[in-house]
């Protein structure tokens, strides 16, 4: 299969409750009663939202009330058929939706448009304990994609969410083999078409998307600001943008680690929010894939932070985070064309209606 797809992504606080469940449970079982082709709900290690509240796993009190982020893909007629659940589950968060392209089964090599600094994010979206040659699939699958020079990518780890339909949940005793994990890559159009094929051949059921991405910066060199856009498309519709940064923990600017330095200097800023999530595996660049290890004192282990907002504010932060990344990361920008701040089940600011910005 190989058709037009939506990314619906939502970010909430752990705590967060519906009525009498949590949230992240009233999510999950919508996507499961659904059978949402892929969806995984994340932990994330820190971040902050419009409230200015902080969430963070470094200290105990706070780690009770982490955020989270769910994603979930599917054609456009089986997520916008979500979209009124969704939206009535009451909460504070946000949520986006952005174009994708999903490929499924015999995975051919994919004409996808390239230009001038822009790249394709490819997504793949695996089970944890699924193995490739007696390897685990995600170790497989960043292997390969580091020989066949992709700027970077990023493991996520899911607790909760659907593969091909099903609903599938970690559980404290079990193997929880088809929890699905979310492998991030971006590249070059022309790299990431070629490997297609290749991780087709490599997965026992490949599900993959793919996005339109710019490479802003790489190893503290500029390459491309984000896209400037208008703030509405020609219907009145609100235009958005997203910054994303990959790094190791261990990335550092002035001593503070760099993805706490991003965090407290945008919130300093005002900035609308920013979500920070720890991977266990990857690589940027030339860096050999790398992760946490048995008896390893130091965490290696990658992590991303991301930040939504209007393509003003985000050409504002992009200044921050130009500062900041100095050194290392790789940045990316990319439009999303509907976003809704929600409470208590209504948008208090945007909508869910796709804009169509110019390309």
């Amino acid at each position: 299969m190989n058709e037009d797809c939506l990314k619906l992504t939502t970010y909430f606080g752990e705590r967060h409750r519906t009525d009498d469940r949590f949230v992240a449970d009233a999510l999950l079982d919508l996507y499961g009663r659904r059978a949402v082709a892929a969806s995984v709900m994340l932990r994330g290690a820190e971040g902050f939202g419009l409230r200015q509240h902080v969430r963070t796993d470094r200290l105990l009190t706070l780690s009770e009330d982490l955020p989270l982020v769910s994603v979930a893909v599917d054609t456009r007629q089986r997520i916008e058929a979500l979209l009124d659940d969704v939206m009535a589950i009451k909460r504070h968060g946000l949520i986006t939706l952005e174009r994708a392209r999903m490929l499924s089964g015999e995975v051919a090599p994919a004409a996808l448009p390239e230009e001038l600094h822009d790249a394709t994010k490819l997504t793949i979206y695996i089970g944890r304990q699924e193995r490739v040659y007696g390897v685990p699939a995600f170790i497989a699958v960043c292997d390969l994609l580091h020989r066949r020079g992709i700027a970077g990518a990023t493991v996520l780890l899911g607790v909760d969410g659907t593969s091909h339909g099903v609903r599938q949940r970690a559980r404290f005793f079990g193997r929880n083999a088809d929890v699905p994990m979310m492998v991030v890559a971006v590249g070059s159009g022309t790299q990431i078409s070629r490997v297609l094929p290749e991780l087709g051949g490599l997965l026992q059921r490949p599900l993959l998307t793919l996005e339109r991405v710019r490479v802003c910066k790489r190893d503290g060199q500029l390459l491309s600001e984000p896209a400037s856009v208008p703030t509405h498309d020609e219907h009145g519709l609100a235009v958005w943008q997203k910054l994303a940064v990959y790094a190791s923990e261990q990335a550092r600017h002035r001593r503070q680690p760099l993805h706490l330095a991003l965090l407290r200097t945008l919130r300093e800023s005002r900035a609308a929010g920013a979500t920070c999530l720890r991977g266990v595996w990857g690589f940027h660049g030339e860096h050999a894939p790398h992760g946490d290890r048995l008896l390893q004192l130091r965490r290696r282990v990658p992590i991303v932070t991301i930040i939504v907002d209007t393509p003003e504010r985000i050409a504002a932060t992009f200044r921050i985070v130009d500062e900041l990344t100095d050194e290392a990361g790789l940045v990316t920008s990319e439009l999303v064309p509907a976003l809704a701040a929600v409470s208590d089940g209504e948008a208090r600011r945007g909508g869910l209606k796709l804009a169509r910005p110019p390309l």
